[in-house]
């Protein structure tokens, strides 16, 4: 594997300008998949904190960027969907979303919004013990009790004290609220008002309304990220759903 990238192959979903320079930071591997953006591109051509690679490693070295409660020193460390980007030494927070056409977006949020970070259970294992692994869609893992099941999402804690502590969930559910983080109707949030199971390989079909317009559209589970139960609790962490 090369561990050079041309802009010119970096996936849309950065939203970079591709004929500034010929080569871009690399992800290392690591959470989210190909998609994820390394935190020098962020810091450097999303929020134009850094000018280049050696600010970008000095900021590191110095230990001003967090990300999900854990201090970042790699500028090749991937960042992705509801991930959360700290910088306490200017008392800047964002939260990392999708918009319309699936780029990544940094909405800024307060201190205490990035106290809880939002994760979606890929799936579930029983492992040494009869322990119950939940599985995340970034890749990583959390024990936890048989009441979670595959599509849920669940807010963990990003405080010292109480890292990875579930403090809520929401169920894959007919009647709660998700936000769409792929396909043609990315960015919307919407409430789920059909579930269709489709037999075989292919992903289940997902009917949501819009409840602002009223509107009724489709997309597939991967695409589903729950983020609240009667209302949408995205809107209360800095993003008007």
């Amino acid at each position: 594997m090369s561990d050079h990238l041309k802009r010119l192959n970096a996936p849309d979903s950065w939203h970079i300008a591709k004929k500034t320079t010929k080569f871009i930071t690399k992800t290392a591997p690591g959470p989210h998949n190909a998609n994820a953006m390394p935190i020098a591109v962020w810091l450097r051509d999303h929020m134009d904190f850094a000018r280049n690679m050696k600010e970008i490693k000095q900021i590191l070295r110095q230990k001003d960027v967090i990300i999900n409660g854990k201090v970042c020193r790699d500028p090749r460390m991937g960042i992705g969907i509801f991930d959360i980007v700290a910088l306490p030494k200017i008392n800047k927070y964002y939260r990392i979303l999708r918009d319309k056409d699936g780029r990544h977006v940094s909405v800024e949020i307060d201190a205490e919004a990035a106290k809880t970070r939002l994760c979606k259970i890929k799936n579930k294992t029983t492992i040494t013990g009869g322990k119950v692994q939940l599985n995340m869609r970034d890749g990583s893992n959390l024990l936890a009790d048989n009441t979670y099941k595959s599509g849920d999402s669940i807010v963990l804690s990003l405080e010292p004290e109480t890292r990875f502590k579930i403090v809520d969930h929401f169920p894959f559910a007919v009647g709660n609220m998700a936000m769409i983080i792929g396909g043609k109707h990315s960015g919307k949030v919407a409430r789920i008002i059909d579930i269709i199971k489709v037999p075989g390989s292919v992903p289940n079909k997902i009917i949501l309304e819009d409840e602002k317009s009223g509107t009724k559209f489709d997309t597939v589970s991967p695409y589903i990220y729950m983020v609240g139960k009667k209302t949408p609790a995205i809107a209360k962490w800095g993003h008007e759903a």
